[in-house]
């Protein structure tokens, strides 16, 4: 679609001059022959630039730019003045204007002020989606990427986090589960108030009921002083309860009094305290099969699984990978006291070949690794961790086995067979773009392809 101008000019000469000129360079052209018709048509015409002529009998070019831009806050203005009136169109642009030109003006430098016009509009959009898309980034922490699957995690996101129902996050290790909850925290009405994490499967047995609920002083030997547990300090807040599934049956029966009650009593204590708090939940468990095991009670499941929020593992959105590499480059580069600027598309490729078992942790740890081997640069294929890269198959014999190393060879080939067939849909069967997503050759796609009979 071409680019549309607007012009605007009480002579008519001056107006078929522009005119002509422009369609020439295949703009399409709307020429008003003053201020209020480029104010009217602008609404309609929607134009790109607008050539706006500083002296016109009803209004001044200014008067319309403020006018236009009030209706289009992103139009791209160009005040056209005459000689005398250059400190107008100066203030023009501390209005709002791009640039101005002269009269009579050359065309080469129209033509050239109207490109370069169009290129700042055209970046001022890309620097409006990409600020759109760092504060929506700052607003989920740093959850990082744009795959579908995790687009639709946010999106769930958005929606609960406007609520005060109860959330269980669940999702493999790694994944992201605290990030997730910290998300819903940040964009609910309780984001000014405390977000408090207790994870479940790191407190002995003999401190859960402390830690949960509190206690008074003397309430037992060790209590020399009273104790808050998270309930009371994420009062007014979110309390995000990590490991969920770790918690012990004991401790289940008296966290699900607290949620019915919404109210909980210190160890020691004989008054009971109100608490105003939102439940997050998350675990890596399958808690329907622990309550068929007798490991976790079915009404405290039940209390907890108001509104699920599913973490999808990272070979489940393997395009967020290069984002990803890219995001903990910029990270550790400082830290680690290494220069590393990329990573190489063969690099990349071994990157998203792999089922990364251990997820985002794993992809971060391995980066780490590769930067600290890399130094300077870029990193290669050298750099990454032998499991990354594929062993050769003589060394993952010796490792593993024979029976074992062919298992992991047929599910290597099996992943690789299936990244390939869904990029291939995804990008409409073309061989050249398949290539490219995945960040190898077209060759090396070709043999693959040819290899696994697709």
């Amino acid at each position: 679609m071409s680019a549309r101008i607007l012009i605007a000019d009480d002579e008519a000469k001056i107006r078929k001059v522009m005119s002509l000129l422009l369609r020439s360079e295949g703009y399409e052209t709307l020429a008003v022959e003053n201020g209020a018709a480029a104010v009217r048509e602008a609404t309609r015409f929607q134009p790109d630039v607008a050539l706006l002529d500083q002296q016109m009998p009803d209004m001044t070019g200014m008067e319309a730019l403020k006018q236009i831009k009030s209706g289009l806050p992103g139009a791209v203005a160009i005040i056209v003045t005459a000689h005398g009136s250059v400190s107008l169109a100066v203030n023009a642009i501390k209005e709002g204007a791009y640039d101005f030109i002269e009269k009579p003006f050359d065309n080469d430098q129209l033509l050239l002020t109207v490109r370069r016009a169009l290129d700042y509009k055209s970046l001022s959009g890309e620097l409006h989606q990409l600020k759109k898309r760092f504060d929506e980034t700052l607003s989920f922490g740093q959850i990082i990427g744009s795959s579908a699957q995790l687009q639709q995690v946010m999106a769930q996101v958005r929606k609960v986090a406007a609520t005060s129902v109860t959330v269980l996050i669940l999702g493999e290790s790694g994944t992201g589960k605290e990030l997730v909850a910290r998300s819903v925290h940040n964009l609910s009405p309780r984001s000014d108030r405390p977000l408090v994490t207790l994870n479940c499967g790191a407190i002995p047995l003999t401190l859960i009921e402390s830690e949960l609920f509190g206690h008074e002083k003397g309430a037992f030997t060790d209590a020399k002083e009273a104790h808050q547990g998270v309930f009371e300090q994420a009062d007014g807040g979110t309390l995000f309860l990590d490991e969920i599934g770790e918690l012990p049956l004991e401790a289940q029966v008296k966290l699900l009094r607290a949620l019915e009650t919404r109210s909980i009593t210190r160890i020691g204590g004989k008054k009971p305290i109100a608490v105003d708090i939102r439940i997050i939940a998350a675990t890596n468990r399958n808690l329907e099969e622990k309550v068929r095991q007798g490991a976790f009670r079915l009404d405290l499941l039940y209390r907890l699984n108001v509104f699920t929020i599913h973490v999808p593992p990272l070979r489940e959105r393997r395009d967020d990978i290069p984002l990803l590499a890219d995001y903990f480059l910029a990270k550790y580069n400082k830290a680690l006291g290494v220069n590393v600027t990329g990573v190489t598309r063969q690099a990349i490729g071994k990157l998203m070949q792999y089922g990364w078992p251990g997820n985002i942790r794993d992809l971060e740890n391995a980066l780490q690794s590769a930067m600290i081997l890399s130094q300077n640069g870029v990193i290669d294929v050298a750099q990454l961790p032998m499991r990354v890269r594929g062993y050769p198959a003589s060394i993952e014999t010796e490792l593993l086995g024979d029976d074992e190393a062919s298992v992991i060879r047929k599910a290597h080939a099996t992943a690789e067979k299936t990244l390939i067939e869904e990029t291939l849909k995804r990008c409409g069967y073309s061989r050249t773009a398949t290539a490219e997503a995945l960040r190898i050759s077209r060759k090396t796609l070709f043999n693959k392809m040819k290899k696994y009979g697709l």
